[in-house]
């Protein structure tokens, strides 16, 4: 099987809880062709007492043949097809008997969870007997559950209400891949791609290793972008529509919400979406929302200023795949060679300076690491003013309790970035803004997060630090 990149802290916490001395329960769960079935299985291969895969789309009867086939995998023995969840349940439970005796540990894996819960087959209800009542009380038994609809994982399983409540020993929320781990796939692949071709394939594909698989290191980030995206081939065209109907029952009322959110760079507050959208503000929104963010689809953000006297909400589309497809494909329908024919256009240049700035709020931590705070209570958000003229915003604000706030101004550049006068002024002006607006007393400096640092000049004195892309692949 192919070797694990990555994942140092989530192999650890899978190997502690397959080796504790107690019932363990752990849940996965992430967007679709992110990694969850490759970790789980590279790391237990040969190990697991039982292992099922829900049919994704399937029927009841189809789940249930493949319960059946799986049984006879590992069982060896034919069985009579069980007529419902629990009886299937209990047909495991009695298989899993033998093994939990062998005092070694027993590794019990359901992938694709959320297929299993066809209509009326009663499955959660089922396996929270299954746990509750028997695999609860086995010390030597780990019952690791998995799937790609996010929400619904975390509304039955997670956040379960009814047997399950409460049941979960451990989540395992699976992320995108880092700019570091991403550069560890592409080199493990045999690429040989400077830092700025790897943050440009981290833009387009997100992190996301599925995506990552499908680039050719033969071919330069330009090729493999119109191949994927452009060419007949277009297999990541494709890929957008079975994304959100993978993750989401009712696709189209989030597909809405994404679309609304791309086309703002900054974000849109809650009113401000549904007013975009032409729908009043009720309950069904905040569960998208909160959906979309579980997916790591958009964030949440804080905006601070004195005169709401504390935060409000933003909520902006950081997933950068979702980005690269609303930005681009509809212009480019009919045109195989897109991607190298537009380079150095304004719209592929206004793309990668958007794009850096949802990279550097991935990269937190190793901003902060840079400017050696990663130790220091930091709180976290972006800024955009209300009373001054023009409105002035602050990409990333970082307020320590050192009394310190570095306000972070993100550049994407090709080469060193150069401050002239009128941006001095511009980020003197938003410098003072900030301090109005919020009332702060504390120390403000202004950083700056660019690609390749800055070019000394006149006016490069204005930035206290700078922070580059090698810092951010740390």
């Amino acid at each position: 099987m192919e070797k694990l990149i990555g994942r140092e802290q989530e192999i650890l916490n899978l190997k502690k809880y397959t080796s504790s001395n107690r019932p363990e329960f752990v849940a996965i769960y992430g967007r679709r062709r992110i990694g969850k079935t490759f970790l789980v299985n590279n790391l237990f291969e040969g190990k697991m007492a039982f292992s099922m895969t829900g049919v994704i789309g399937g029927s009841a009867d189809e789940q249930m043949e493949a319960f059946v086939d799986a049984m006879h995998e590992y069982n060896k023995k034919t069985i009579v097809r069980p007529q419902n969840w629990m009886e299937a349940f209990r047909i495991l439970k009695e298989y899993l008997k033998r093994k939990v005796k062998l005092k070694r540990r027993c590794i019990v894996f359901f992938d694709e969870l959320p297929s299993m819960d066809t209509q009326r087959s009663n499955f959660v209800r089922a396996l929270g007997y299954f746990w509750n009542s028997w695999a609860s009380l086995q010390d030597n038994l780990t019952l690791i559950v998995c799937g790609s609809a996010t929400s619904w994982m975390i509304k039955n399983i997670i956040n379960n209400k009814g047997g399950l409540h409460d049941r979960i020993t451990h989540e395992l929320h699976l992320h995108p891949f880092s700019l570091h781990e991403t550069e560890l796939y592409l080199k493990s692949k045999k690429f040989k791609w400077e830092r700025l071709s790897v943050l440009h394939a981290f833009m387009a594909l997100g992190g996301v290793p599925y995506y990552l698989s499908l680039l050719n290191s033969n071919e330069s980030f330009a090729g493999n972008i119109d191949r994927l995206f452009f060419s007949e081939e277009e297999e990541l065209r494709r890929e957008y529509k079975r994304l959100y109907s993978t993750l989401f029952n009712t696709p189209d009322s989030y597909i809405n919400v994404v679309t609304a959110l791309s086309k703002s760079r900054k974000g849109l507050t809650r009113e401000e979406l549904c007013k975009y959208l032409g729908i009043n503000s009720g309950g069904h929104v905040s569960t998208w929302l909160e959906d979309l963010v579980n997916c790591d689809i958009i964030r949440k953000y804080s905006v601070k200023n004195k005169s709401s006297n504390g935060n409000s909400a933003i909520y902006q589309l950081t997933d950068l795949y979702t980005l690269f497809y609303l930005t681009f494909i509809k212009k480019a329908e009919t045109e195989t060679n897109y991607w190298r024919n537009h380079i150095g256009t304004p719209e592929i240049n206004t793309w990668l300076g958007l794009c850096f700035e949802r990279v550097c709020m991935a990269h937190v931590n190793q901003i902060k690491a840079a400017l050696g705070i990663d130790r220091i209570s930091t709180h976290f958000y972006s800024w955009r003013s209300k009373n001054s003229l023009p409105k002035a915003q602050i990409d990333m604000v970082l307020e320590r309790a050192d009394g310190i706030i570095n306000l972070c101004e993100i550049k994407y550049s090709e080469a060193e970035y150069s401050l002239d006068n009128a941006e001095s002024i511009k980020l003197r002006n938003r410098t003072e803004a900030f301090r109005q607006e919020t009332a702060t007393k504390a120390a403000l400096w202004p950083t700056l997060v660019t690609t390749y640092g800055l070019h000394k000049g006149v006016h490069s004195s204005t930035f206290v630090e700078t922070i580059t892309l090698d810092d951010l692949f740390k």
